[in-house]
């Protein structure tokens, strides 16, 4: 167990919390974490990475957390995307800045269709990880351990590429540093001034069947903003740039409770990886090490939920993890598939409402809605994934619960890795650019349509209201 130079073994933040350190989940079971060869290395790299600056201030996680808690109380909405796995050669300008656009794009459209302002968390600088069926992988009578993403080992199948290797947690943790110090510096520079939208447009969406209705929504956005500036008597300029969060699975328990701090002024412990990590179903069990980490952190957390969560695992995870009822807290964000979505959602809902605890409902429309085409790639169906984000709005408003936002595997990129869309994409065209190594994404023209038709979905609501 990493040892911290002046921390106690046990700490807690609250009377509910029972004792906790950031080391304390590795005194539980503790699923989907690499084996290294070096123990020694692992130790080494862990104090490294404990002693380096952190990504984030408790202010920022702070901010996010209430406005989370505005959009579970449906006066904002939440729009969370990004990579499935981040790799770390992605981190350069162009791919960072595509990854901005889009995303800018998107809220400006959810923005025109809620009526409300939008909270923009992208699955980005931290995004390294990822969880795997199988802990091994065979091919023609080869067995090597499975790709984990580029914080763990590299995706090559060789020996040496699928290795773990703790000094990728440093590599990892650079690029993440990197790419979100330009992001800020995009944000904050003007790039994102909503005055300037001409600045977030991608080479490829002049040719898109969306182009015009896009460009009408941008004209639509901007006259309001204009507009409200004269009411409020600012100048132009005051209104310059918008706010943006990361997120990241808090898979690699080393590196997460390594950057896990008590912060002067603040109370209690903050991962200062990220503003908002979440776990999968597949590392929610209750004695297990994810749980244990996440129950004693100050971030807003989120659970994935699956059709296979239970009423009771639901509210004792609930009871766990957010046992002070703190606003903006715990987020749910099920991810049920369209075939499962109608009949699961509604005792979910009802289980919440029967914990008495309010929690932040986000729809993830990607992974329930995976497929294997007929050559064995792994993609999604657009009208899936629109289908269960329709069902989703739909099912929250009849059980008077309120949707807080939606949760995208997505690129700026133009890659070829999900069917169907505007253009028509067909499984005879995923191989032109399909290039994830793990979960297939939408590209940016099926990721702008479905900021679209989201925000349609968003109009007729509020109308039929």
């Amino acid at each position: 167990m990493m040892k911290r130079k002046g921390v106690a073994a046990t700490t807690w933040y609250s009377e509910t919390l029972s004792f906790w350190s950031p080391e304390s989940w590795q005194s539980k079971p503790t699923l989907q974490q690499p084996v290294y060869q070096s123990h020694e290395s692992l130790e080494r790299v862990a104090a490294e990475l404990a002693s380096l600056p952190p990504l984030v201030t408790a202010w920022e996680i702070d901010q996010l957390k209430a406005q989370f808690s505005e959009a579970a109380e449906g006066r904002r909405f939440i729009l969370q995307g990004g990579d499935c796995a981040e790799r770390l050669g992605d981190c350069n300008p162009q791919t960072i800045t595509n990854k901005l656009k889009i995303l800018l794009q998107m809220s400006l459209v959810l923005i025109h269709g809620s009526k409300k302002p939008v909270v923009r968390v992208g699955r980005f600088a931290g995004q390294y990880a990822k969880p795997r069926s199988e802990d091994f992988e065979k091919r023609d009578g080869v067995t090597l351990p499975s790709y984990r993403g580029d914080l763990t080992n590299r995706p090559e199948f060789t020996e040496s590429a699928r290795r773990p290797d703790p000094e990728l947690l440093l590599r990892g943790y650079e690029r993440a540093a990197l790419t979100l110090n330009f992001v800020r510096s995009l944000v904050r520079g003007g790039f994102a001034d909503l005055h300037h939208p001409e600045y977030w447009r991608l080479d490829f969406v002049k040719h898109s069947p969306l182009a015009e209705e896009y460009e009408r929504i941008v004209g639509a956005v901007t006259e309001s903003l204009r507009f409200m500036e004269n009411v409020l008597g600012l100048h132009p300029g005051e209104i310059e740039w918008v706010d943006f969060f990361t997120s990241h699975e808090a898979l690699h328990l080393t590196y997460e409770s390594a950057q896990t701090r008590e912060v002067p002024y603040r109370h209690g412990w903050h991962n200062l990886s990220t503003h908002f990590p979440w776990i999968g179903m597949r590392t929610a069990a209750l004695d297990g090490g994810h749980v244990e980490y996440m129950r004693g952190i100050r971030n807003p957390i989120g659970v994935k939920i699956g059709p296979g969560m239970t009423r009771d695992w639901l509210l004792k995870l609930i009871d766990v993890l957010h046992p002070d009822n703190e606003k903006g807290r715990l987020v749910l964000i099920h991810r049920l598939g369209r075939l499962k979505i109608a009949e699961r959602l509604p005792e979910l809902i009802e289980t919440v409402r029967e914990s008495g605890k309010q929690v932040v409902w986000i729809c993830d429309p990607m992974h329930g809605n995976t497929r294997a085409t007929a050559a064995g790639r792994k993609t999604r169906y657009f009208e899936d994934i629109l289908r269960e984000l329709e069902l989703a709005f739909d099912l929250h408003a009849a059980n008077k619960s309120v949707l807080a936002g939606v949760h995208f595997e997505l690129t700026g990129e133009d890659v070829t890795e999900c069917v169907g869309g505007a253009r028509g994409l067909t499984e005879e065209g995923l191989a032109a650019r399909y290039e994830t190594e793990v979960d297939p994404r939408l590209n940016y023209e099926q990721a702008l349509e479905l900021a679209l038709l989201t925000a349609r979905k968003m109009m007729l609501g509020a109308s039929a209201r």
